[in-house]
């Protein structure tokens, strides 16, 4: 019942907020559900998305560069990757260039994991979508896109 009185009372509201309030909170609702299903495999979405991003990368990045790229300051993403490499899931050695700049790598641990919240983290995207039609999905992320990329300002913040 509670919950239908915050659907009743989210839908009051935006017909009356600017798209700011909307797209943060559709973020803050799907964002939810992504971090629950990634609790269940014991990271979080934080470490899902530096999980995908070493896992994806065809170079070796420092943790610099990885903050950077990711929009992590060096506080927050030094925490994440203590938190990983706990875990088994990355390794941080030594830059052959530079032996002070330490560079992450996933392991085949760290692989494995990343794909399975990845598949998770895809079917909580399309239950959250499924009220959708498939060319509003399709369009959704067409304009999001869009809007991200029409943005020539430096990226600022997290990208979670």
């Amino acid at each position: 019942m509670m919950g239908d009185m915050d659907l009743a009372a989210d839908h009051r509201c935006t017909r009356q907020v600017g798209l700011n309030w909307l797209l943060h909170r559709a973020a803050q609702k799907l964002g939810a559900a992504i971090q629950e299903a990634a609790a269940g495999h014991g990271i979080t979405a934080r470490g899902q998305l530096v999980l995908t991003a070493l896992a994806s990368e065809e170079f070796r990045r420092t943790q610099l560069a990885l903050g950077h790229a990711l929009g992590l300051d060096k506080t927050t993403l030094t925490a994440e990757l203590d938190r990983l490499e706990r875990a088994g899931l990355i390794q941080r050695r030594p830059d052959p260039n530079d032996r002070r700049v330490r560079v992450p790598v996933i392991t085949d641990r760290g692989r494995a994991v990343q794909a399975e919240v990845e598949k998770v983290h895809q079917e909580v995207e399309r239950d959250f979508t499924a009220g959708l039609e498939p060319g509003q999905r399709h369009d959704l992320r067409v304009v999001l896109e869009r809007l991200i990329g029409s943005d020539d300002r430096p990226g600022s913040g997290s990208c979670l």
